[in-house]
């Protein structure tokens, strides 16, 4: 599958952080910062998501919901792309712990928290409707959601796109992002 490529291709693209750099005031560097971090971290929420036949369930019908979302397009859906719908994607990809990951990132990267919401609230609309499109090319069933995203995640961990992952998704003394990653993916 081609698609963790050709998002780290376009999130790479100078064009592309310059937009997304303007809609949170932030420098295109600073956008691929977080980028290189978010991805990799959302997918890896949403496979622990998926590792429940109810979590897997919930976001097989979440992916089928923004199957047809147009992503081919990345530049043209990012300047559409619903921030309100974005951040309810990010409360359930993140199980309620998206202030945590905000203030790690933030910590990571020079911006502040509410920068990376911005930015966030745009990258996990994307990312569903990347997968929704793969798994609906692919033909992948409930059971199969699971499946495609350990892919996904041992591709990025292949080209080292995972490397920050763990930090900000692993336990700490208090449970961490980890333990708060439970919650379902639903589109409302």
């Amino acid at each position: 599958m081609d698609m963790l490529q050709r998002l780290t291709k376009q999130l790479s693209d100078p064009d592309t952080l310059s937009k997304l750099g303007k809609s949170i005031h932030a420098t295109p560097d600073q956008v691929h910062r977080v980028a290189t971090k978010a991805m990799p971290t959302l997918l890896s929420a949403l496979q622990r998501n998926a590792g429940t036949a109810e979590g897997a369930s919930s976001l097989a019908k979440a992916l089928e919901q923004h199957q047809d979302d147009g992503v081919e397009d990345i530049d043209g859906f990012l300047e559409n792309v619903d921030t309100k719908d974005g951040a309810k994607m990010l409360t359930h990809i993140l199980g309620g712990g998206e202030k945590k990951v905000e203030k790690l990132m933030a910590k990571q990267t020079g911006l502040d928290a509410t920068q990376i919401s911005g930015l966030l609230a745009q990258f996990a609309p994307l990312l569903i409707g990347m997968l929704g499109k793969a798994k609906k090319e692919e033909g992948v069933d409930e059971s199969g959601v699971s499946g495609m995203l350990g892919n996904l995640v041992s591709q990025g961990q292949g080209n080292g796109l995972l490397d920050m992952t763990g930090n900000l998704l692993g336990s700490d003394s208090s449970g961490g992002i980890g333990s708060l990653l439970g919650g379902l993916f639903k589109k409302k």
